[in-house]
């Protein structure tokens, strides 16, 4: 027998509604460790990872600059990675990945610029070589760097002479009868042009220029530099 028929006053049951299935959250972005205006130990080990592999294309400042920024841009694109230019832990963890331990002289590396491949009237006999694109002075003998050292040149109304000269006289607490300047460690080796400290370079950096000279601004390198050289020695002054 079938089943009574519902009486007209009896309400029907309400329609269910579906709940809507939530979407999973996104993964919250992997936390920053280092991004532009950073400056740490931790930056210049950084560039120093980013020098080994061909992307950071200078020697480490511990710095974070727009050219450290765009290098890790550059490190990220290449390998698929979200190209922020910041260094957050998936970039960190990728670099330590294909990198080692950067050495101490990689790290604090005695000149701001990479040395120059050195120019072949270098590779023999004591030579103070000097590169006028990286901006440096290798003291070498017989092909090997004894030392190294930031230095600058003279403007484009003075410029530094170039080509292939002999230090002929030394003078430790030279002045300049001509400007009136300082030349402490003066190393002369073209008429008035020297390798000298300058006062000026270690307070204002590339800011200036020289009236000619080569100079240095680190006081004690170029004081041991003085007492090393003789008279006699080439300098190689090139591009």
């Amino acid at each position: 027998m079938p089943p009574p028929r519902p009486s007209a006053s009896t309400p029907a049951p309400a329609p269910t509604t579906a709940r809507p299935v939530p979407e999973p959250s996104a993964a919250p972005p992997a936390r920053v460790l280092m991004r532009t205006g950073s400056e740490s130990d931790r930056v210049r080990e950084l560039q120093a990872r980013l020098r080994q592999i061909g992307h950071f294309g200078r020697n480490p400042t511990g710095y974070y600059g727009s050219v450290t920024a765009d290098s890790v841009r550059s490190f990220q694109a290449k390998r698929g990675l979200t190209t922020t230019g910041n260094t957050d832990e998936t970039t960190w963890k990728r670099l330590l990945a294909m990198t080692r331990t950067p050495t101490a002289e990689e790290l604090r590396p005695p000149t701001e610029r990479p040395l120059a491949t050195p120019d072949k009237r270098c590779l023999t006999g004591r030579v103070l070589c000097v590169s006028k694109s990286s901006r440096t002075l290798a003291w070498m003998i017989d092909g090997r760097v004894v030392s190294a050292m930031d230095v600058r040149f003279g403007s484009e109304y003075t410029p530094t002479r170039e080509g292939e000269f002999e230090v002929f006289w030394k003078s430790r607490d030279h002045v300049s009868t001509l400007y009136d300047t300082p030349m402490p460690y003066a190393l002369f080796f073209s008429g008035g042009q020297a390798v000298h400290y300058s006062a000026d370079f270690a307070a204002n950096g590339y800011g200036g220029a020289s009236h000619g000279c080569v100079n240095v601004r680190d006081k004690k390198k170029v004081a041991a530099l003085f007492d090393q050289v003789k008279n006699g020695d080439k300098v190689v002054v090139f591009r």
